[in-house]
C-alpha cells in the first residue's frame, strides 16, 4: 500500500513538473523571437493593454495566437498518437506514419482547388473527412490476408497510404499552380500564419475531443489487456474502439487544419509518457497533452532563430527530431511480427 501511494505521488509530482515545463515553454513562445519582449512587458500586455505600444500589440495579436495554436496542435497529436498505439497495439503508430495527416492534407488541398474562398470551418470538416478516409483505408489494408491485422502490416499500409496521398497532393498542386502559395504553410507545417479568428471554430471541437480522450482512459486500460479479457470484464469493445477512432480523427484532422503537416509528435511523446508513468492511460493522456504542447512550443521558438530573419517550417524541425527516434524504436525490435 505504501509503495502504491509513493508511486502515485511520483506521478502527481511528475505531472506538476510537466505543467511547469509547459508554462515555461508558453512564456518563451510569447517572449522570444526576432523582437525579444521582456516578461514584465508581456504581463503588462494583458494587465494594462495599450494598443499604442508595439510590444503589446505583438503579444496580443501574434505571439499569443501562435502559442495557443502550437499548444493545441502539440497536445492533440500526442494524445492521438497515444491512442493510436493503444488501439492498434503498435508502438510505431502515429497520425503521420499511418497516413492520417497525409489524407487530411490531400483533402484540404483538393478543397482549396475547388473552393479557394471557403471558410476555415469548411476546411476543418474536409480535414476530418480526409483523416477518416485515410484511417479506414489503412485499417482495411492492414487487415487483409489470412493472419489478419498485425503491427507490421499496419506500418506498411500506413506508409503506402501516406505516400499515395502525398503523390495525390503534389499532382493536384501541379494541375492548379495558382493555389500553391496558399498551401505551402500547410505542407511544411506552421503555426505562424493563422489568426485567432481562423482557428476559433476549431477550438470547441478540439476541446470536446480532449475531454472525450480523458473519459476513455479507463476503458483503454482494459482494452490494452486484450479483446477477450476486455469482453470478459464487460467492456463494449465496438463502442470503445469507435469512440477512440473519433478522437483520433478529430485531433489529427483538426491539427492538420490548424497547422498543416507536423510529423512525429504523435510518435515521440507517447513513448516518453509511458516511460514515466507506465501503461496507465489515466496518466498517459494528461502527460501527453502537456508534453506534446511543450515540445511543439519549444520547436516553434527554435524555428524562429535557426535561419533568422526568416523562419524554418516547424514541420521540418519535428521531422528532424522524430526520424532518429523512429529508427531507434524499429532497431530495438519493438514492432511485433
Amino acid at each position: 500500500m505504501a509503495h502504491l501511494l509513493f508511486d502515485q505521488s511520483k506521478k502527481i509530482w511528475g505531472c506538476v513538473a510537466a505543467f511547469v515545463l509547459f508554462i515555461l515553454a508558453a512564456t518563451a513562445s510569447v517572449s522570444l523571437g526576432q523582437i525579444t519582449i521582456p516578461f514584465s512587458t508581456v504581463v503588462d500586455a494583458f494587465v494594462h493593454f495599450d494598443p499604442a505600444i508595439t510590444e503589446h500589440m505583438l503579444v496580443r495579436t501574434t505571439r499569443l495566437t501562435r502559442a495557443i495554436i502550437a499548444m493545441v496542435i502539440g497536445g492533440a497529436l500526442a494524445v492521438a498518437g497515444a491512442y493510436m498505439q493503444a488501439l492498434t497495439r503498435n508502438p510505431l503508430a502515429s497520425p503521420s506514419i499511418f497516413g492520417i495527416n497525409a489524407g487530411a492534407m490531400f483533402f484540404i488541398v483538393l478543397a482549396l482547388s475547388i473552393f479557394p474562398a471557403a471558410s476555415m470551418l469548411v476546411y476543418m470538416w474536409v480535414a476530418f473527412l480526409g483523416a477518416a478516409v485515410a484511417a479506414v483505408i489503412v485499417y482495411f489494408l492492414g487487415s487483409l490476408g489470412r493472419d489478419g491485422l498485425s503491427p507490421v502490416k499496419m506500418v506498411l499500409a500506413g506508409s503506402a497510404v501516406a505516400a499515395l496521398f502525398a503523390s495525390f497532393t503534389q499532382g493536384t498542386l501541379v494541375l492548379n499552380e495558382e493555389n500553391l502559395e496558399s498551401v505551402l504553410f500547410w505542407m511544411g507545417g506552421s503555426v505562424s500564419v493563422r489568426t485567432m479568428e481562423n482557428v476559433q471554430p476549431l477550438l470547441p471541437i478540439m476541446g470536446a475531443a480532449f475531454i472525450l480522450a480523458l473519459c476513455l482512459a479507463r476503458p483503454v486500460n482494459v482494452l490494452i489487456s486484450g479483446d477477450d479479457v476486455a469482453r470478459g470484464l464487460g467492456l463494449r469493445l465496438g463502442w470503445v474502439k469507435f469512440a477512440l477512432a473519433v478522437v483520433i480523427v478529430v485531433l489529427a484532422g483538426g491539427s492538420v487544419a490548424m497547422g498543416g503537416t507536423i510529423a512525429f509528435i504523435g510518435l515521440i511523446v507517447p513513448h516518453i509518457a509511458r516511460g514515466l508513468v507506465g501503461q496507465d492511460y489515466r496518466w498517459i493522456v494528461p502527460y501527453c497533452a502537456l508534453m506534446g504542447a511543450s515540445l511543439l512550443l519549444c520547436a516553434d521558438v527554435l524555428a524562429r532563430f535557426i535561419i533568422m530573419p526568416q523562419e524554418m517550417p516547424i514541420g521540418v524541425l519535428t521531422a528532424l527530431m522524430g526520424t532518429p527516434f523512429f529508427i531507434y524504436i524499429a532497431r530495438r525490435g519493438f514492432v511485433k511480427k
